[in-house]
């Protein structure tokens, strides 16, 4: 690995999902799609927000959870970026935390020798309350506190979660990326507000590539997420999108393009605060 920007492009792919209650079952549709990706040419996949399963009920999830370095999803993870020699940024899976009865909603990511090489927990928890419509993560979820960021043959990768996107203060915490990932499965409601938006503000903000897998669609226990996975580039462009429904996005991180972003344009190097 590497701190600096190699000179070429990299595929990168997001994996969309409709995440089902059956753990086995999201296995089967993300090695599909996985093989997908990377039939296609892709080096790093980035599957989305609890794309092992999406519960009848929020603490479903603590029932699933492992311990970190144990238990079959994160196996299956680490199996099958070996298989395939891959970067997998595996979304988010429910990690045993301290507090009784929550979990760490964690993302894992492992290099092509199916070693995991970073985790992150997602510090900002998600509630939203309209009409009959209702979430508060904190009840089953413990904040995380670190901000993550990883070092990949092609740059710095840094990592966020979902809720996470409504908070510039993360990213710029994250100094001058190549790559913000944002794993997620916002509803359609707030999706369908303020998704698009913010991945784009991301990037340009920080004159970089933005790669977001979701949740898109209708899933079993009646939720209905927002999909429109996409690829944005530093100059906010989006580069591919999948509306909704199971998919693979996929497109280049170009390291010269970032570079002549960034020096036509030095924001970056214009900040005061």
């Amino acid at each position: 690995m590497t701190n600096s920007i190699q000179n070429k492009a990299v595929k990168v792919a997001a994996v969309q999902m409709v995440s089902t209650p059956v753990v086995e079952e999201n296995f089967t549709t993300a090695r599909r799609l996985i093989a997908d990706a990377v039939g296609q040419g892709a080096q790093l996949v980035l599957l989305p927000e609890y794309w092992p399963v999406m519960g009848m009920q929020d603490v479903d999830k603590v029932k699933l959870a492992e311990a970190l370095d144990g238990g079959p999803i994160q196996q299956f993870m680490s199996a099958i970026a070996r298989e395939h020699g891959i970067w997998l940024i595996g979304g988010t899976l429910p990690l045993v935390a301290q507090e009784a009865g929550k979990v760490m909603n964690a993302t894992l990511v492992y290099g092509p020798d199916g070693a995991m090489v970073s985790r992150y927990d997602k510090i900002h928890l998600f509630s939203f309350t309209k009409g009959e419509e209702s979430y508060d993560e904190s009840k089953t979820i413990v904040h995380g506190k670190d901000v993550t960021v990883f070092g990949a043959p092609f740059g710095e990768v840094g990592l966020s979660v979902c809720y996470d996107l409504r908070f510039p203060e993360l990213y710029r915490a994250m100094g001058p990326v190549s790559l913000i990932v944002v794993p997620a499965a916002f509803t359609y409601t707030t999706g369908r507000a303020h998704w698009e938006i913010l991945l784009r503000a991301r990037a340009i903000e920080n004159q970089c590539y933005v790669l977001a897998a979701a949740q898109g669609g209708k899933h079993v226990n009646g939720r209905r997420t927002w999909g429109h996975s996409m690829l944005v580039d530093p100059w906010g462009e989006i580069k591919a999108v999948l509306p909704e429904g199971e998919g693979v996005v996929l497109g280049d991180i170009d390291a010269a393009e970032l570079a002549r972003v960034r020096e036509n344009l030095p924001a970056l190097r214009h900040r005061k605060l």
